[in-house]
């Protein structure tokens, strides 16, 4: 069973027992979730496709932990100015567990 779910402004194709990870969800580890937004399911080699979600189903998830992705450096030059930058970033996310998916 293969599911395609919408958070964060990204999709992620997810199946049960599967380990993501999301944009930075505001829930504490441990707790449970659902992502109501299915775009797609595959079940028993049948697909259904939302327009732009299927209204039942759902996915049910596990939030696993909290933290930080790795460091990128942004870095801006401009040539014979003397203007240089240079930032530090590290995106936060969120490990989830996929559990079930509901239809």
């Amino acid at each position: 069973m293969l599911a395609v779910i919408k958070t964060g402004g990204k999709q992620y194709l997810v199946s049960p027992g599967d380990k993501i990870k999301v944009e930075k969800l505001d829930k504490k580890e441990g707790e449970e979730i659902s992502f109501p937004e299915v775009l797609l399911l595959e079940k028993n080699k049948k697909i259904e496709i939302g327009t732009p979600r299927l209204k039942t189903a759902t996915v049910e998830a596990k939030i696993l932990n909290h933290g930080k992705g790795e460091k990128l450096i942004i870095f801006k030059y401009k040539a014979k100015k003397r203007y240089k930058r240079k930032i530090g970033h590290r995106q936060p996310y969120t490990e989830i567990e996929i559990i079930g998916i509901k239809n």
